[in-house]
């Protein structure tokens, strides 16, 4: 499927209620994953880069970037289909969290829970609070923030 028609599974603003958790499948950050992020945002921190500078650090073995955690964590929203037909913008990335370092061979899952469910001033579209937990594999967090997105009504065309 090269689109988001026809998926049953978004999630429209009517759809949602404030304390809703949804909760992602996982997915293992594997050594090109850590590679091909350097490659893209051209940090090749030694933190990232470099095993022996890395067992020499608080860590003991390389980490990865932060700024993937959120990245892949937008990947599983994605998968997911919550919003794949009801998504209008992404507004905000606040309160973000870098908790606890991400390691090659860790599964990440995302945890979505609403928090706050407005209907804008047209009342044709609504604004979803949303706290977002990207949790490791021993059920760790390890990065949490809020995203909130403006999300159609069903039916409506804006």
């Amino acid at each position: 499927m090269t689109s988001a028609e026809g998926w049953d599974q978004s999630l429209y603003y009517e759809d949602l209620e404030v304390g809703m958790v949804l909760t992602s499948l996982g997915r293992t950050v594997t050594e090109p994953d850590l590679v091909n992020f350097s490659m893209i945002s051209g940090d090749w921190n030694p933190i990232h880069s470099d095993e022996e500078f890395a067992r020499g650090t608080a860590y003991g073995k390389r980490v990865v970037h932060g700024v993937f955690g959120l990245s892949l964590l937008t990947g599983l929203m994605d998968r997911a289909g919550w919003f794949a037909t009801s998504a209008i913008a992404m507004l905000d990335i606040t309160r973000w969290r870098f908790a606890k370092p991400i390691f090659v061979g860790d599964t990440l899952h995302c945890e979505l829970e609403i928090s706050s469910l407005r209907l804008t001033s047209s009342g044709a579209k609504g604004v979803v609070g949303r706290l977002f937990r990207l949790i490791n594999q021993r059920g760790e967090t390890v990065q949490e923030g809020e995203i909130p997105m403006l999300v159609r009504i069903r039916g409506s065309d804006q």
